[in-house]
């Protein structure tokens, strides 16, 4: 079977058609442009989120990407991904989410810092994670429209991705539309068109498929093979379980990087990690996920054929699992292909 759903990937070759010349990790020679830390004043809240912009080389309006970091991060959490996205042409703007930041747990005594961030991954703080997400996206707007501020005129607002790792996978996940515990508010951003969770969560509550049904965008899940977490309840297979539970009327992808730990997608170690950081996991992390939003934002067609041909297991290493369902009628069954090495 797993042979049969390969070859209808990789159809176009056995025809002898050629790939697309598309490299999802090609960078121009310019040097990255730099970053720039800028406030969101949300008067209604009484509240202010940090945020930092990375804005592509030109004048043009670039499709927005927002990206959520994990309990206790700030806004320069993985901003490995702002560097090489911005300089792929895209605005990616990096929030700090007071309550759930590092000023849970700086300043702390050791043995306080682990209750301090148990209780600050809370159902409240997930509502306002997922509200300064609309309030970010209402800024960026009068941004553009603001002769005087730097973003003036440089953000294409109709093209919004979304990414985050951990407790940022969740704000991504609800911000997307998954329905954040059974019987309670949607907090879906509709500006949202499409969605990439680093350590992914299924929710403790209620059955996965119900709690995901209404999620529409395109999803890229990544995972690693050892991504557990002390915070949370989530393991290795429970973060598996999002990717069974979308709806089959959208794109979902699910990338599991073998010997990753949590900290995979950030920049640097954490506290309980076993093994030795791969370097060559950022490498498949930046490229799939630059050829997701290629081909969800901009509708790039070489792209797209990068992604569910044969082009994204060049990125992956041995025992690296890769998996694409291609969006399908409601009544359809779509094949999924799982391409592990």
């Amino acid at each position: 079977m797993r042979c049969l759903l390969l070859s209808v990937l990789l159809l176009p070759l056995l025809r002898g058609q050629t790939v697309p010349d598309y490299d999802p990790l090609a960078l121009p020679a310019t040097a990255p442009p730099p970053s720039f830390t800028d406030r969101v004043v949300d008067a209604a809240r009484d509240r202010t989120v940090p945020v930092r912009v990375f804005l592509p080389a030109g004048d043009a309006a670039a499709p927005v990407l927002l990206f959520s970091h994990g309990l206790g991060g700030t806004r320069d959490t993985c901003n490995y991904l702002g560097v090489h996205w911005a300089r792929r042409g895209y605005a990616v703007v990096f929030l700090q989410h007071p309550g759930s930041d590092d000023s849970v747990w700086r300043g702390l005594p050791l043995r306080e810092r682990m209750p301090a961030m148990q209780a600050a991954a809370s159902p409240a703080n997930l509502v306002l994670r997922a509200e300064d997400v609309t309030a970010v996206l209402d800024a960026l707007r009068r941004w553009h429209d603001d002769a005087a501020h730097r973003c003036h005129g440089r953000l294409d607002l109709d093209h919004v991705g979304m990414a985050g790792h951990s407790f940022g996978a969740m704000t991504t996940q609800v911000a997307a539309g998954q329905r954040a515990t059974l019987g309670a508010q949607r907090l879906h951003e509709p500006r949202i068109d499409a969605a990439l969770p680093m350590s992914p969560s299924v929710p403790l509550v209620g059955d996965a498929t119900r709690a995901f049904a209404a999620v529409a965008v395109p999803m890229l899940l990544m995972t690693g093979t050892h991504d557990g977490a002390r915070i949370g309840g989530q393991t290795p297979a429970s973060r598996r379980g999002v990717f069974p539970a979308l709806p089959l009327t959208i794109d979902r992808y699910e990338l599991v990087l073998e010997g990753a730990e949590h900290s995979a997608f950030t920049e640097r170690a954490l506290p309980g990690d076993q093994g030795r950081r791969n370097p060559d996991h950022h490498r498949a992390i930046l490229a799939l996920s630059t050829a997701f939003w290629d081909t969800h934002l901009r509708g790039d067609a070489a792209a797209r054929a990068w992604l569910h041909g044969d082009g994204a297991r060049t990125v992956l290493a041995a025992g690296d699992r890769w998996q694409v369902a291609a969006a399908a009628p409601a009544a359809a069954q779509p094949p999924s292909a799982d391409t592990s090495r």
